[in-house]
């Protein structure tokens, strides 16, 4: 294997119910990046979130994590708590890039703007497109939480 583009990169969220859109996100990590940096939001992060009530709680989200790590044989990672969207990506001088989908792009605009006025280099945007599932729509948690379609994107039966 190659060497790979970055040497640190961050990628960050609620990764609850673990879907196909959290994978390519997490494998794109671990492709451009020797050392990938996960910020998980904690609980008090998610209550505004749709359907708040019946996201997993950060234990299951970081098992769910660790055990699709595991399975895909990463092991040059840390999994960060995070308090706010920025997370640690304001103070951590070492990154280099962080990995976002297009949903997510404006995030990462915010996180460098932040990391400038603390006076750190911004970080290169990896942009992932959105996957999609069987029905075209986006495959989303919030989706998954409402029993609309499976985390592979397939629609369930009422």
């Amino acid at each position: 294997m190659g060497k790979k583009p970055y040497r640190k990169v961050v990628v960050g969220g609620t990764f609850d119910r673990l879907h196909l859109g959290h994978k390519v996100l997490l494998r794109k990590a671990f492709e451009v990046g020797e050392y990938v940096y996960v910020g998980l939001t904690s609980d008090g992060m998610v209550k505004d979130k749709p359907y708040a009530g019946m996201i997993l709680p950060y234990e299951a989200r970081l098992r769910d994590l660790l055990k699709f790590f595991e399975v895909n044989g990463y092991s040059n990672y840390r999994v960060i708590k995070i308090h706010t969207a920025i997370g640690f990506a304001d103070r951590m001088k070492s990154l280099e890039a962080i990995v976002v989908s297009e949903e997510t792009y404006k995030g990462a605009l915010v996180v460098n703007r932040a990391r400038e006025e603390r006076g750190l280099p911004p970080l290169d945007i990896i942009t992932i497109g959105l996957v999609k599932g069987k029905m075209g729509a986006k495959i989303s948690s919030s989706l998954i939480r409402a029993g609309l379609i499976d985390p592979f994107g397939n629609p369930l039966k009422k």
